[in-house]
């Protein structure tokens, strides 16, 4: 690819750019800005929203079908070198780099379809891709890429993989209510710890007859204030997990069956909530097809790891779950990414930066050759 050759300290440059840019999720105002002005300044027509900083960027948009790459902007509020701040340890900004840089190269390029690039906000809080849902971002999509970094550990540097299988992920955060009493007196009141012991004991004796793996654990538990004390409530977060959305659902299922179990048996008062769903990957055969030919087309099909099977979780997969009809996949790009995905001191080869923007680009007209109405 001659284009990202040629562009090749420009794309290092951006990455830096972003990356100094760091911003929460729903504050991506400036990576928004940045993004919007080099797309604008290219030809591309921008389309933007109320209320947060995600947008698109078109052209050709003559076409009724339209073929689309998605790029995410937020970064992580995390705790680097004793400060909180804002931090890309899990890779956005190179994500929006090499998504920029392939739409920079095809601007001019003759396309049958009309060409998206979807530029969300707040995956990190996994609800970025549900409001960019809500936008119609997806209107009259055929074809949705997708590309994350992965961890030297899934995929060595120098190979990718057409398809990230990330599992489904979801919290569920509640209260137990007991009744207060001092400690001396403990049989005048009903301790919502007691009940969260017995809550934690049953939800290990929960089990699926299901072929894929998922767990549910608790993560958070905090009452009380006073140590001579019985407290009136607990407060508690489960992490549950599932290589499957229907394995999921019968986990989420069998989960609330036990807290409704246990308030029964200690006469406590369990409420509850679910939040932070992020669904699994769905995978699409021809989508992981044109990406295993976008691979081998860049890095020789030798450098074609088949699959990528991540226990993290990614709202990319929203796309898929609310639009079925949508083929696409996720690339997992091997980056010599150490020590991990979310570590503050993250760091990663860049030059697999030109190696990823390449096979966007490829991923691309791949994409456009084929006639996506014979296959609806």
């Amino acid at each position: 690819m001659e284009f990202v050759d040629a562009h090749h300290d420009d794309i290092l440059k951006t990455y830096e750019d972003l990356h100094e840019l760091a911003e929460a999720s729903w504050q991506e105002e400036k990576t928004s800005r940045y993004l919007k002005e080099k797309l604008s300044d290219a030809g591309y027509h921008i389309q933007t929203f109320e209320g947060h900083f995600g947008f698109v960027a078109e052209f050709n948009r003559n076409s009724t079908e339209v073929i689309a790459l998605r790029g995410d902007m937020d970064a992580l509020v995390q705790e680097v070198e004793g400060v909180v701040k804002p931090n890309h340890s899990c890779g956005h900004d190179a994500h929006s780099t090499m998504v920029l840089f392939a739409a920079l190269s095809l601007i001019k390029q003759p396309m049958k379809h009309t060409i998206r690039f979807i530029f969300q906000p707040a995956e990190e809080t996994a609800e970025g891709a549900l409001k960019m849902i809500e936008e119609q971002a997806l209107k009259d999509v055929v074809f949705l890429g997708g590309v994350h970094l992965r961890p030297s550990i899934e995929i060595p540097l120098g190979k990718a993989a057409p398809v990230i299988s990330h599992g489904a992920t979801t919290s569920i955060k509640g209260w137990i209510e007991g009744v207060p009493s001092h400690a001396a007196r403990p049989e005048k009141g009903n301790n919502p710890l007691e009940a969260a012991a017995a809550m934690i004991q049953a939800l290990k004796q929960i089990h699926l007859d299901v072929p894929d793996a998922y767990s549910v654990k608790i993560t958070e538990l905090h009452g009380g204030e006073a140590s001579n004390s019985i407290p009136s409530k607990a407060r508690f977060t489960l992490d549950l997990r599932a290589r499957s959305n229907e394995t999921m659902t019968q986990l989420i299922g069998e989960t609330n069956h036990v807290m409704t179990k246990v308030a029964e048996l200690t006469k406590t008062d369990i409420t509850s909530s679910a939040a932070e769903f992020s669904p699994a990957a769905v995978k699409h055969a021809l989508a992981i097809d044109l990406a295993t030919i976008a691979i081998s087309a860049t890095l020789g099909r030798e450098n074609v790891i088949s699959e990528c099977t991540s226990p993290g979780a990614e709202d990319f997969h929203f796309y898929a779950l609310k639009h079925p009809s949508v083929a696409s996949t996720m690339i997992g790009l091997g980056c010599n990414l150490l020590p991990g995905l979310h570590h503050p001191n993250m760091h990663f080869n860049k030059e697999a930066l030109m190696d990823g923007t390449k096979i966007l680009i490829q991923l691309l007209l791949e994409a456009d050759q084929q006639n996506w109405l014979e296959r609806r």
